[in-house]
């Protein structure tokens, strides 16, 4: 496995993966650059049909903080027709798509802020466990956006319910770490000490699984949540993401 990153530390343990975003300068922003290096790992699995369970973490104090907003408003300055701001929100819903497609079992490790882009990229994650600081936020609408980063929406009905989720977006309110349990956004929450023994819990067991099966049974569980859906509309999710962010600057300078 490729380890020269430079936004990720990527480890490999046999049939175990790590891959820590590590970037903690920023809160583990998810700009471009992160989005090819995760793409790259996500992609080189199918290379590697011997790692079974893929552990996704952040650097620092927080998990991940959000989308890179000052790459938003940079890429739409140099470029006012947002065909690059297009292509990377493109890029973010490949992301999401690949950690839910891949054959192995994807964990996330949460602690500190979960915020926005990085609830999208924890939720995209099979199982997902927090430490008890853990604090969750939907923001997009107090920024300006619609909730469209990586086709998180269809996800985040399917795994929390439409009402709550409304709820969320709409007031943008902060949670904690029980409250992800109750919606079912955190399989478990423990103390931060606890975290690792608890991911412990779950990959033990996993690596021992059969290969053929863990990867039918990936593919059932996507198959049968998407079962409802006559179409997917987060193909549209990077055009409306520029498009309101474009209008936005539009107004800002009229």
């Amino acid at each position: 496995m490729i380890d020269n990153f430079k936004t990720l530390a990527v480890a490999h343990q046999g049939p175990l993966l790590n891959v820590q975003l590590n970037s903690p300068d920023t809160g583990n922003a998810l700009g471009e650059p992160m989005l090819d290096e995760l793409l790259t790992v996500l992609g080189a699995l199918h290379d590697h049909p011997e790692i079974r369970v893929v552990v996704l973490s952040g650097a620092g104090a927080d998990f991940c903080l959000g989308g890179d907003r000052r790459e938003f408003a940079e890429s739409l300055a140099a470029d006012r027709s947002g065909a690059a701001l297009r292509a990377m929100g493109n890029k973010a819903r490949r992301v999401c798509e690949a950690l839910a497609a891949t054959s192995a079992v994807t964990i996330a490790r949460l602690h500190g802020g979960v915020i926005g882009a990085g609830i999208a990229l924890a939720v995209f994650c099979d199982l997902r466990a927090g430490a008890h600081n853990c604090r969750f936020r939907l923001p997009e609408l107090a920024l300006g956006m619609p909730p469209a980063w990586g086709g998180v929406l269809p996800r985040l009905l399917n795994e929390a319910g439409a009402a709550r989720i409304r709820e969320l977006i709409l007031t943008g309110e902060s949670f904690d770490a029980a409250k992800a349990v109750e919606l079912s956004l955190l399989h478990k929450a423990v103390p931060e000490g606890e975290l690792d023994e608890m991911i412990a819990r779950w990959t033990r067991p996993l690596v021992r699984r059969s290969p053929a099966a863990l990867r039918t049974a990936k593919v059932m569980m996507n198959a049968y949540a998407g079962a409802g859906r006559l179409a997917d509309a987060t193909l549209f999710d990077a055009e409306m993401l520029t498009s309101v962010l474009a209008a936005a600057g539009s107004e800002r300078c009229g």
